[in-house]
């Protein structure tokens, strides 16, 4: 089992979940006033492609 397995089975429950999700929201919204908005929909786009690999709704 690698770290990625490992980090889903943690982030498996509703608990996990919520973290991942803000997490992410956070890093995007930082990368997002860093880029002065330049970038916020590519930023978006990302921040979906993430969550669809490391969450689980």
């Amino acid at each position: 089992m690698g770290i990625g397995d490992k980090a889903k089975d943690a982030l498996g429950g509703e608990k996990g979940e919520q973290a991942s999700d803000a997490g992410l929201d956070r890093a995007s919204d930082m990368a997002d006033e860093k880029t002065g908005g330049k970038h916020g929909d590519k930023l978006d786009q990302a921040r979906d492609a993430a969550d669809k690999k490391i969450g689980n709704e």
